[in-house]
Order: structure tokens, then sequence, then C-alpha cells
């Protein structure tokens, strides 16, 4: 089956189509920068110009978004307008341009691709995926199965959020070393390790492509993975939310 998956994110939104069967893309991937502030209409603007009219769509859609979304309602909305809040995805999308959509947390998308297309997870255990970029998205499965709308980048860390220590944006904005962000984030892995006791970590998100920069510095009790579809891993699990 052939869907579109969309991955919105604080700084950029992602689109390709995707063979579900597979777990591939079937076309290039497509981005645009996030506009300021991220608002719903500038963002739906950006999608209808840039995904719906240039591939011609006209099938169905799955979005990954950043914050909580329960039945495809935004609860809470991360390095993005809080605009977003109270929005229902599903029927924008409907409304706007006459196409099914099913819209999930964007880390509980990312999940569902490493859940499905990662051989290096096991089947029974506790998984946690953390997807880092401007922010920190996580995603616990137990035994295969999606706890969702797990929010762990918020979490508080030396009086503030912790996407805000140990994120990518983080690490720009500090000029850190690879070695010195993976201490930060080792420290925030040891907090989630307290909290959750992951077997398999997978680590996904923007910086997940430059993994092999910083993994010997990481320092955790369990096992820490690359995703297999690195920063693809949010569209391709945003298309098989919607199958």
């Amino acid at each position: 089956m052939e869907i579109l998956g969309i991955d919105i994110g604080g700084s950029g939104v992602k689109a390709a189509l995707v063979d579900t069967d597979k777990g591939e893309l079937l076309s290039d991937k497509i981005r645009f920068q996030t506009p300021e502030n991220g608002s719903p209409k500038k963002i739906f603007d950006g999608i209808a110009t840039n995904f719906i009219e240039e591939l011609k769509w006209k099938g169905k859609v799955g979005c990954g978004f950043p914050g909580v979304v329960k039945k495809n309602k935004v609860y809470s909305a991360a390095n993005i307008s809080k605009k977003w809040i109270g929005v229902n995805i599903k029927k924008k999308f409907l409304k706007k341009f006459n196409l099914e959509c099913r819209a999930i947390n964007d880390a509980d998308a990312a999940g569902l691709s490493e859940i499905k297309l990662n051989n290096k997870i096991p089947k029974k255990g506790t998984v946690m995926i953390i997807t880092v970029g401007t922010g920190l998205g996580t995603s616990i499965f137990v035994d295969g199965k999606l706890v969702p709308n797990i929010e762990f980048g918020h979490l508080k860390m030396y009086g503030d959020c912790a996407e805000k220590y140990a994120s990518n944006l983080a690490r720009k904005k500090l000029n850190l070393t690879w070695k010195e962000w993976a201490a930060r984030f080792s420290e925030y892995i040891h907090y989630i390790e307290l909290l959750v006791s992951p077997n398999v970590i997978v680590f996904g998100g923007g910086i997940s492509k430059y993994f092999h920069e910083f993994e010997s510095d990481l320092i955790s009790n369990c096992k820490i993975i690359p995703a297999k579809n690195r920063n693809n891993s949010g569209i391709i699990g945003a298309a098989f939310s919607a199958i």
C-alpha cells in the first residue's frame, strides 16, 4: 500500500511516499523549513504546496506531530506554536484536502517504524526509542506494544526541560564537541534508566546519522543501537499508522 508519510518537526517538515508493505520510501524525501512559530495555518499551507500539490497526492496520509496526540487531536505542542493545541489533524486534512489522515505523536511514529523493521530489536522486553533533534522525542514499547505519548524529553534536569540540556539544538547552541555532548546525553540516559530500565534504547532523529561519532562515548546500562531508518523512521512510521 502507498501512503504519504509526514513528519512535522520544530525545525523542518518532511514527507515522502511510503510502501507500507516493504517499509521503504517510494519517492525522494521532500522537506520545507518549519515557519517561524510553526502555526497550523502556515504548516498546512506548506504541506499543501510542497507535498499534496507537488506529489498530486489523493490517497491516505499518516502524520507525526511533536506533542501528545490522542484520537488525532493535539493536546500539547513542543518546539512549535501552541496554536496547535486543540487541533484535530484528521479533520483538518479532510476539510482542507479531502484526504483521510491518521495523526500520532512523532516519536511514536518513529518507534512504529523501528519495531516493525529493525531486526536488532528484541520481541520481548522494554524498548525505548529516543529521537534527538530540535528536542527530545521518546516512545516506549513493551513486548512490541506501544505505550503512547511518553514525553520524557520534558522531564526536568537541572531545573529546566531535559531537551534544553541534551538535544541536538542544545549541542549546537553551546558549540559542544561530540564527546562533550555525549556526556550530557549519558546523564539523560541515566535518568531514563532510573524510571524505565529499558532493555534496548534505539537512537533516532536527525542526529542519528552521526551515531558513529559519539557511540563510544555514550554510557548506559543497556544496549544502544541506531535507528535502522535513521531520520526517515518518523516518515515511515507515520505511514504505518495510517494503514
